[in-house]
């Protein structure tokens, strides 16, 4: 892998402002996308409500599973502390993503032009899966954006060792990684360490160190509760497997192209039909335009600032692609952001390296492929909100009907959907069984005692024996959850 060679950097200021207006721009144009076409009308979804109740105050906290991380509660907290508002948490991490696209795109500018940042960070941001989660509170966008961040500043370090900010954001970059999904940030760190290692140009103690001292510092609220609450780290990553399905060999590729058209959101067991297939080309012509991009890069002798993005986007989809048995758009965020690097490399290269009197119409070409890929991936997320909004709605109705029964703080919610219903309805909620279990039938009954319980029962499915006798009412006007019943403790 070849040194990269160093960019001139910006003799004023001026020029430094203009040449980040174009990333700014679609910093910006990714903000308002979300605010316009995503963030109204959706509610909290439950991993949602599990992540924002951890701070959000006068709303109990759920179960807080093994294979989450604490980075999305304290993203959300400075909101969550002012306001109960799931409009007002929309608009704020609308342009916090908008803002997070903008930096890790600047930490590139010394490596790349401008143009190709910029042809990346379209790419990226038109995403449907992109645009969906930008304003959602959930890890795997932040990943994505800390991971574009670190892998820049790596690469900056590798530059110019007296390049102490590039260290400092590789440092900080990789911990927020690790405190959002330490897991990711592992895989993430891989390839950097091993290019760390075997690069004789970058075999710096100084950039290993500061590799391990990220993670440990992003990764280290994990491992401590882990010891605090699972009996050390390898009893957790037990846990977290056990939740996960079992980590091991499952190809995992056919179920993440079904999710493609829009979802499901979570595809668990993944059988469903793959739908609208013409909506998946992009999926597919991705790794044929990175290796493109990335030959493109050996051609010209800048293969470094290609290929290692190119590496790391694959080393942190390789769990969700081979090792897990189910499947979520939002899991390949990560891969999607470093891929977008050698994909715009390529788009580049094909409206230059024609003759110079065609490249006008190479350039047409690339925009008029860009425009469709764009408005392709507006008609899924058009669908998909939808989707995510008919699903997320139905929490706040059953919620405002829970309100109607007198079910009112404080107050349990058992049964299915309990975590988002209880969030919305600023209940406690319970599970009795299964990966959330955190709370027994005789808690349950003492607390009906003194408080409104309620037992949410899906279609076609019997109360549990202790609340058989408890009055019962139907959940009418829901748009996903059909059929659901309520069962209400007597008081």
């Amino acid at each position: 892998m070849a040194p990269v060679r160093p960019r001139p950097r910006p003799t004023r200021a001026g020029g430094a402002v203009r040449s980040s207006l174009p990333l700014a721009a679609v910093g910006i144009a990714f903000t308002l996308a979300q605010l316009l076409f995503v963030a109204p009308g959706l509610h909290l979804s439950w991993d949602e409500s599990v992540y924002a109740s951890q701070v959000a105050p006068h709303i109990p906290s759920a179960y807080f599973s093994a294979p989450r991380a604490r980075g999305v509660p304290v993203l959300v907290a400075p909101l969550t502390l002012l306001t109960s508002s799931t409009l007002a948490l929309r608009v704020y991490l609308a342009v916090l993503s908008g803002a997070g696209l903008f930096l890790a795109l600047r930490t590139w500018r010394r490596l790349r032009p401008t143009p190709v940042l910029a042809l990346a960070g379209l790419f990226f941001a038109g995403l449907w899966v992109t645009q969906l989660y930008g304003p959602q509170a959930m890890p795997n966008l932040w990943v994505a954006l800390s991971g574009l961040a670190a892998v820049g500043c790596f690469l900056r370090a590798t530059r110019d060792p007296a390049d102490r900010r590039a260290l400092v954001g590789l440092g900080l970059a990789l911990a927020a990684a690790a405190l959002f999904r330490p897991s990711d940030a592992v895989w993430l760190s891989l390839p950097l360490a091993a290019a760390g290692l075997v690069v004789r140009h970058w075999r710096r103690p100084a950039l290993l160190a500061v590799l391990a001292a990220g993670l440990a510092l992003g990764g280290a609220q994990w491992i401590v509760e882990a010891y605090l609450s699972y009996g050390g780290v390898a009893a957790r990553l037990h846990r977290a497997s056990a939740i996960e399905g079992g980590i091991g060999w499952h190809i995992a590729i056919g179920d993440q192209v079904r999710t493609l058209a829009g979802g499901p959101e979570l595809c668990r067991p993944c059988t469903v039909p793959w739908r609208h297939r013409t909506s998946a080309i992009w999926w597919f012509m991705t790794p044929v335009l990175a290796l493109g991009g990335i030959l493109a890069a050996a051609r010209a002798q800048r293969l470094a600032v290609t290929l290692l993005p190119a590496l790391c986007g694959v080393s942190v989809a390789v769990p969700y692609l081979l090792l897990i048995d189910y499947a979520a758009p939002r899991f390949l965020l990560p891969g999607y952001a470093l891929l977008s690097l050698p994909v715009a490399d390529a788009l580049a290269t094909m409206s230059r390296s024609v003759r110079p009197r065609l490249r006008p119409a190479a350039t047409a070409l690339v925009a008029a492929l860009l425009a469709v890929q764009l408005a392709s991936q507006h008609v899924v997320l058009t669908r998909a909100v939808r989707a995510t909004a008919d699903g997320t709605g139905d929490y706040a109705r059953i919620a405002a009907d829970l309100r109607t029964y007198g079910v009112r703080p404080p107050c349990l919610i058992t049964g299915r959907l309990a975590t988002p219903v209880g969030y919305q309805a600023r209940c406690t909620s319970g599970q009795i069984t299964g990966h959330n279990q955190n709370t027994t039938v005789a808690k349950i009954l003492a607390t009906a005692r003194h408080e409104p319980v309620a037992v949410l029962v899906r279609p076609h499915h019997k109360p549990p024996a202790y609340a058989r006798q408890w009055t019962s009412h139907r959940l009418p006007g829901l748009l996903v959850h059909h059929g659901y019943r309520v069962f209400l403790s007597h008081r």
